[in-house]
């Protein structure tokens, strides 16, 4: 029963750890790497490493994976501001992976 419960509280433990949620980007900045969003009407600045996964999701939910360039090109658009929305994966204040909606061509 003890290895039970203690087997349940890393679990709860290591999911509080990581947070995934939807975002809307207020501005990036590509010098520093760091892209400042807006999560449930605050504000917070997250870095970007070189590990961090960038992915592109079309119409069909299917995921097609990214370059760094290709990322800065969305993020950098002065029209994304306020407007453009992503899910992203955070551990630490550094961004782990960004899933942004694809447009049609």
């Amino acid at each position: 029963m003890r290895k039970l419960l203690l087997s349940l509280g890393c679990l709860f433990f290591m999911a509080g750890l990581v947070i995934a949620g939807e975002v809307t980007l207020v501005k990036f900045d590509k010098e520093k790497k760091e892209v400042t969003v807006k999560e449930d009407d605050k504000e917070k600045t997250y870095k970007i490493s070189d590990k961090t996964k960038f992915s592109s999701t079309d119409k069909d939910g299917k995921a097609t994976e990214m370059t760094y360039e290709d990322a800065v090109k969305g993020l950098g658009n002065p029209k994304a501001g306020g407007k453009l929305k992503f899910d992203i994966t955070v551990k630490d204040g550094e961004i782990t992976e960004a899933k942004m909606k694809g447009k049609k061509k």
